[in-house]
């Protein structure tokens, strides 16, 4: 696997893998790739050195860049449970009703098996996984 520094053409950064060089460009080129941000599919690679294994320590992760993704995370998870129709496990279902246009065109979210996810797929229909909910206080160690 490869990462590679992305940016979008609003100057979000984030980083993408990729199973070989170039996996990048051939997305890329299919238009696969967007920013997670604000959508944008006009992403480019950054400069960025290579990851060389070596004996030295590795820095730790600047304080805060983990509490900041984990709040885009929620973010994202909130505008979706907000705005978007709750369908439950019938999501594989309505999700391929609507690509087929059986089915009224609206933003919906719900629950589906590997399978349901793999078909999906395969078939063109465009789903993504949702961030799961922040941990309960309760629950961090």
């Amino acid at each position: 696997m490869i990462r590679y520094a992305l940016a979008c053409d609003a100057g979000h950064e984030f980083e993408g893998w990729f199973g070989s060089s170039s996996d990048f460009d051939d997305q890329s080129a299919r238009g696969l790739l967007s920013c997670p941000v604000c959508e944008s599919a006009n992403v480019r690679k950054q400069i960025m050195a290579p990851a060389v294994a070596g004996t030295k320590r590795t820095r730790p992760e600047p304080a805060g860049r983990r509490e900041m993704m984990m709040q885009a995370l929620a973010r994202i998870r909130a505008h979706v449970e907000e705005n978007f129709d709750y369908v439950g496990d019938a999501f594989a279902g309505e999700a391929r009703a609507i690509h087929e246009g059986r089915s009224e065109k609206r933003d919906i979210y719900g629950e589906a098996s590997p399978a349901e996810v793999r078909e999906l797929v395969e078939d063109g229909v465009p789903v993504a996984p949702l961030p799961p909910p922040p941990p309960k206080r309760s629950e961090i160690n």
